[in-house]
């Protein structure tokens, strides 16, 4: 686990965050411009800190993916670097193509890279979980087949915040979110390309429960719409506040939602319902790390039931 430490200039205790909603195409020139027209129009709202979503540059075929992969030095990145120093806003590449330098793993990563006011870069992120899944109505997706997963949990103090990095699959698993918390995070990011069937029943409530149960703020830009043949987004890009409560929420097109952060709000919820003063983590991580070589299995005839 790694806690990046950026250089710190005067904290506020009120933030203005916003989160961006994109329909990205195969077109990575395009999807940049257009991603760079949402910071603009996120900065000119004020906001101090300005999140892109998940595949913001490319949602095309996963056969096309290493071949438009780049380094950490590329265009992409290098364009990004350049808008949140000429605004002046902390930001998020919510995920790129990252191009893997192992030689024996050519699959890019899925990586997310946070930006502070200078344009530096302060935190890179790998997504640890790839979305291998069959759903109910056929479609298949076997991330893992053209991404290779990343290794570290990432939090990164920012101006007197800790932001804590994940990305969309990253949202079903509670422990990685209750790790950011313990290393310090307040807010999260979760840039995410959600598909149409799982989001109308999932993403709102997922975003809630990792907020409530962490006490944290949740900046989730967010993928919508129809990309190609085969991939719907679900969108609803939100910010959702440490009580759970849903601040921002984007309707179904390209546009920027925001949301001012208050910490001392925050901070009066951990004081009121102190949940990590009450954990007890030493009586729950033996099953935890038991529980790991024993993942449950669904039994022939007792899988997932379809609505009818």
């Amino acid at each position: 686990m790694r806690l990046c430490e950026a250089p710190v200039s005067e904290s506020k205790s009120i933030l203005r965050m916003a989160a961006i909603q994109m329909c990205s195409g195969q077109d990575p020139e395009g999807n940049l411009r257009r991603a760079v027209e949402l910071v603009h129009a996120g900065a000119d709202r004020g906001a101090d800190v300005v999140a892109l979503p998940e595949n913001f540059a490319f949602m095309g075929s996963d056969r096309d993916r290493a071949e438009i992969a780049q380094d950490l030095d590329g265009p992409i990145i290098t364009e990004l670097r350049r808008v949140a120093r000429q605004r002046a806003v902390i930001l998020l590449a919510g995920s790129y193509l990252e191009r893997s330098r192992r030689r024996l793993d050519p699959r890019p990563f899925n990586t997310s890279v946070l930006f502070d006011r200078r344009g530096e870069i302060v935190a890179v992120y790998r997504k640890l979980h790839l979305f291998d899944v069959s759903l109910p109505d056929g479609a298949s997706y076997r991330e893992s087949e053209y991404i290779q997963p990343g290794s570290e949990v990432v939090v990164v103090r920012l101006e007197g915040v800790e932001y804590g990095l994940t990305i969309c699959y990253d949202l079903r698993f509670p422990e990685l979110y209750r790790a950011l918390a313990l290393r310090g995070a307040r807010a999260v990011f979760v840039p995410a390309a959600f598909t149409l069937l799982t989001g109308k029943d999932h993403w709102i409530p997922l975003l809630r429960a990792r907020a409530i149960e962490n006490q944290i703020w949740v900046v989730a830009p967010a993928q919508f719409g129809t990309h190609d043949a085969r991939r719907q987004t679900y969108g609803h890009a939100a910010i959702v506040d440490a009580w759970g409560t849903i601040l921002a929420q984007a309707p179904d097109q390209a546009c920027v939602v925001s949301a001012d952060v208050d910490l001392a709000y925050q901070e009066d919820v951990r004081r009121r319902i102190p949940v990590f003063e009450h954990l007890r983590l030493e009586a729950c991580e033996r099953y935890l790390l038991a529980g790991a070589k024993r993942k449950p299995t669904c039994r022939r005839g007792q899988g997932h039931r379809t609505k009818r």
